[in-house]
């Protein structure tokens, strides 16, 4: 990172104007400076055309870099004084990666440290332009930033070099998938299509763009193979042992073509075998699927229910709960349709947010318990829903395992 220093002469009104700009600044943050029409001389330039002065000195010594996150306070101006935004109307500071902005802002906060307030004048290459859509603001810009915070974000992976043809040493598939060993990995098994694999993926298109970072997530994403997104990784994860490391080219055809959703055209992708398992057999349809027995529970909306197993808590979810769940789902003739028992992953979700039956239902149950649920179809998803949900009564086995 360049430092783009004051002249000695500059430096001095610079220290000199300080406190009375400073204090006059603290008594309105959202009111247009003097100088708003036009950066002055002292200001710092940098070869970009980024202007900026320093209103109050800083206590930190870091500056944040282009990757990581920063909190700041702020006010913005067109240059005849009309106040467009400011955190400071908020009443709360914002938060965002520093890379996810106009460029003057990326520029800009990288000259600065924690408890620093600066006045950027961004020229309209470095905001949004001349004559931006979208009711954005056009030409230059005038922004007062106080940089709160920093928070550390690890550096994003550095972009292959051999993006558009993959090398005449890599390993070529029939399918057209091709593939060279970044890291060995350690035993001889392979997961087979059937498996559920941990992978740590990061990807990018053609061009250089970074469309996947599971390592920024800090977690592995895990998927049975046989219904991953991109045939690609199905492919490529049955050629490795746990622990290996690949770069992977992807031809569109193993991509994301005929999915609108995902990115398309030929991809490139760095994919580690984290950890692989073989699916948990499916659970056998009840024998009472058909028709809730005499003996259920049967709440006034038409919900009815029977306990499996007993749990351990005693406090109930509420509406605006999180829960954590195991649970398996079939039609009332048996027919599985979904089930985190299988994919061999609890999920969690609010349960304001689900179908008015497990809105219902899960609010009955405490940490630990299991229970049935025959959900009527106007509980559920209706009896001819669209979109590939199943419509009519549904039965549900569902495991309570956390109230967030």
């Amino acid at each position: 990172m360049k430092l783009y220093k004051h002249g000695f002469l500059a430096l001095l009104i610079t220290i000199a104007l300080q406190p009375i700009m400073a204090s006059a600044d603290e008594k309105d943050p959202t009111k247009a400076p003097e100088n708003v029409k036009a950066a002055p001389k002292e200001a710092d330039v940098s070869k970009s055309g980024l202007a900026s002065m320093v209103i109050r000195k800083g206590t930190g010594t870091e500056k944040p870099e282009a990757h990581d996150e920063v909190e700041v306070h702020y006010a913005g101006w067109t240059t005849d004084g009309e106040l467009f935004d400011a955190s400071y109307k908020r009443g709360s500071t914002t938060s965002f990666p520093l890379n996810g902005v106009i460029k003057g802002w990326t520029e800009g906060v990288q000259l600065m440290v924690e408890g620093e307030k600066r006045r950027f004048w961004i020229p309209a290459d470095l905001a949004y332009g001349e004559n931006p859509g979208g009711g954005r603001p056009g030409g230059t810009l005038v922004f007062d930033i106080e940089l709160v915070s920093i928070t550390n974000r690890p550096a994003p992976p550095k972009t292959p070099e051999n993006l558009t043809k993959a090398p005449d040493d890599a390993k070529k598939e029939e399918s057209g998938l091709a593939s060279i060993v970044l890291t060995k990995g350690s035993g001889e098994e392979k997961p087979e299509a059937d498996n559920i694999a941990s992978l740590h993926l990061v990807g990018w298109t053609t061009e250089g763009q970074l469309i996947i970072n599971t390592q920024e997530m800090g977690t592995p994403m895990k998927l049975p193979l046989e219904d991953a997104p991109l045939k690609g990784w199905s492919e490529a994860a049955q050629l490795m042992v746990k622990g290996e490391k690949r770069r992977i080219w992807v031809p569109e055809a193993l991509a994301g073509a005929g999915n609108p959703r995902a990115p398309q055209g030929d991809l490139v992708f760095d994919i580690e075998l984290v950890d692989f398992q073989a699916p948990t057999p499916p659970p056998a349809a009840p024998e009472d699927v058909a028709k809730a027995p005499e003996d259920a529970e049967k709440t006034d909306s038409g919900l009815a229910s029977k306990v499996l197993k007993k749990g351990t808590g005693t406090e109930h979810p509420t509406e605006a709960s999180h829960v954590e769940v195991h649970y398996s789902g079939w039609t009332t003739d048996g027919e599985l349709f979904d089930s985190s028992v299988v994919r061999g992953e609890p999920t969690g979700f609010p349960l304001g947010g689900v179908i008015k039956g497990w809105t219902e239902g899960v609010q009955l149950m405490v940490v630990g318990e299991k229970r049935r649920f025959w959900i009527p179809a106007d509980l559920a998803y209706g009896d001819n829903p669209r979109g590939g949900a199943p419509g009519g009564t549904l039965v549900f086995d569902i495991e309570l395992l956390e109230i967030k």
